[in-house]
């Protein structure tokens, strides 16, 4: 199991098309992927089950993935979310 925190640094956080770029890039990978924040995890592979967590600007989230591309999915996600979602 491979698990990194990261802060989200685009103004508006996690909205609809942040989140569908995280999850279309998850996706991609074979690995098992969970988003957590405040105590709360989903499926990173889930459009609902992100925005569900209302991630907003500033707030920190960890990417949890298990499986054989583990560390290559948790690396991507978090340079997606560093990246500021290229916005």
């Amino acid at each position: 199991m491979c698990t990194k925190e990261v802060t989200v640094k685009n103004q508006v956080g996690l909205h609809a098309r942040p989140a569908t770029f995280f999850i279309q890039l998850a996706n991609g990978f074979k690995s098992t992927i969970w988003v957590e924040k405040d105590e709360r995890r989903v499926n990173a592979k889930s459009l609902l089950g992100v925005l569900s967590l209302g991630i907003m600007g500033g707030a920190e989230i960890r990417v949890i993935a298990e499986g054989p591309d583990e560390q290559q999915a948790v690396d991507e996600l978090v340079k997606l979310v560093d990246s500021a979602f290229a916005e």
